[in-house]
């Protein structure tokens, strides 16, 4: 009984003193800001300073930002409260959300909407013309994870062209969305699948030789890249951290987004996600 009784008071002490620690947590010192890894994360860090030093005056904090290893890191980050806001993709947003309490907040505006649409390209050699083409070939997709460079591309093949992952086509993850265009470009996979915008930033920067490349189609439009904040930062951090995505006109930040601007949105947006993660019988708990 005396040996229960010591051990109470001492995880009573422990929790006394890390309680501070949580209460603390809700408005940070520094704020930890990830960005999608859908490219080199050298490169992403350098080309999102502006973001970091707008967001570093807007809100009088220090702003560290983190490019993780892949997606599943990325959520795990967020889920365990190592990162306090996040660039995510759809898929990933829903990912994260199930299993972390985190809310949206902003999503890009590009012409004049906050939508976007996924592509997929073929090696001009592969013989591939049409969707149905991609049958017997390799076809690549970025991280399992990603929206526009793995469950958009893959929806479209499935509905559009009745084809399936593994059935009737390989399949084989490169992680990033350049890697996806260079692997196809170079001859490596006979198709893939990526972001319409990041295809158009690899081609304008000779990341690849577009004449390796041909499109074969184009998704619908879906809700942007969301981002998301925890839900358990303090109301008026989570207000300031809203108004300075949503009031942000500093072209130099915007440039770097390819973005006119930033729109609200919420968790709702992304039920459309939800929905084909059902048409592939994803378990979004699980991925």
């Amino acid at each position: 009984m005396k040996l229960f009784k010591q051990l109470l008071l001492a995880t009573s002490l422990i929790m006394m003193a890390i309680t501070p620690l949580f209460a603390a947590d809700a408005d940070p010192d520094t704020l930890k800001v990830a960005l999608l890894p859908d490219e080199n994360a050298s490169e992403l860090i350098k080309r999102n300073k502006p973001l970091k030093d707008y967001l570093e005056i807007a809100l009088n904090k220090k702003v560290e930002l983190i490019v993780t290893t892949d997606y599943s890191s990325m959520i795990e980050a967020m889920r365990f409260g190592r990162i306090d806001l996040a660039y995510f993709g759809p898929l990933s947003y829903v990912m994260a959300k199930s299993k972390s309490d985190i809310e949206p907040f902003a999503a890009m505006v590009i012409d004049g909407v906050p939508t976007y649409r996924s592509i997929l390209i073929a090696n001009v050699d592969s013989g591939i013309d049409s969707y149905a083409d991609i049958k017997g070939k390799k076809m690549v997709y970025g991280d399992r994870a990603s929206t526009s460079s793995h469950l958009i591309p893959k929806t479209v093949l499935l509905e559009e062209g009745g084809i399936e992952a593994q059935t009737d086509y390989e399949q084989h993850f490169v992680g990033s969305h350049d890697a996806v265009a260079m692997n196809v470009a170079n001859g490596n996979a006979d198709a893939g699948g990526l972001s319409e915008v990041i295809f158009n930033f690899v081609v304008e920067r000779q990341l690849i030789d577009p004449t390796k490349v041909k499109v074969l189609g184009h998704s619908k439009p879906y809700p942007q890249y969301p981002w998301a904040m925890r839900s358990n930062l303090n109301d008026d951090l989570k207000a300031r951290i809203k108004d300075a995505f949503i009031s942000l006109d500093d072209e130099e930040v915007l440039n770097n987004f390819k973005a006119e601007g930033f729109a609200p949105i919420t968790d709702a947006d992304y039920d459309v996600i939800r929905d084909m993660g059902k048409i592939l019988n994803l378990d979004f708990d699980k991925m």
